[in-house]
């Protein structure tokens, strides 16, 4: 991941945005959405491309944007800066590699589960109504 290639790609958009500030929030464009084009960049591979729009495709929209939007400051620039560390830490998080599970549960322990959860689902039958 090439961090200054992928801040030169990035795209912003303003919008009057909404909350407190009075008059100025209807004066002022303060609404920060940021947006970036995952298949088009070239400060990623195509692995990292592919796990970014694996898992975070809920924020990816149908053009392939990833959207990040930020309107708690009444600041712009406040507000495009969030929008940017935002962004960064959702490509880390996506981007960290996942521990591999290195072993397999023991028969023991799925049987003391099932047997915990059978004991359980009696204890609230006997709480039931009885039917005559």
């Amino acid at each position: 991941m090439d961090k200054q290639q992928i801040e030169s790609e990035l795209n912003f958009r303003t919008a009057r945005s909404s909350g407190s500030g009075g008059q100025h929030v209807n004066k002022v464009e303060t609404k920060v959405e940021l947006l970036f084009d995952v298949d088009a960049s070239t400060g990623l591979s195509e692995t990292e491309k592919k796990r970014i729009r694996s898992l975070l495709k809920k924020r990816i929209n149908k053009d392939g944007q990833l959207r990040v939007v930020v309107q708690e400051k009444r600041s712009q620039h406040r507000n495009k800066e969030l929008a940017i560390t935002r962004f960064f830490e959702l490509l880390k998080t996506a981007l960290k590699k996942q521990k591999v599970r290195r072993y397999k549960p023991i028969r023991a322990d799925r049987e003391k589960r099932l047997k915990s959860k059978k004991r359980h689902s009696e204890k609230k039958a006997m709480r039931r109504k009885v039917d005559w």
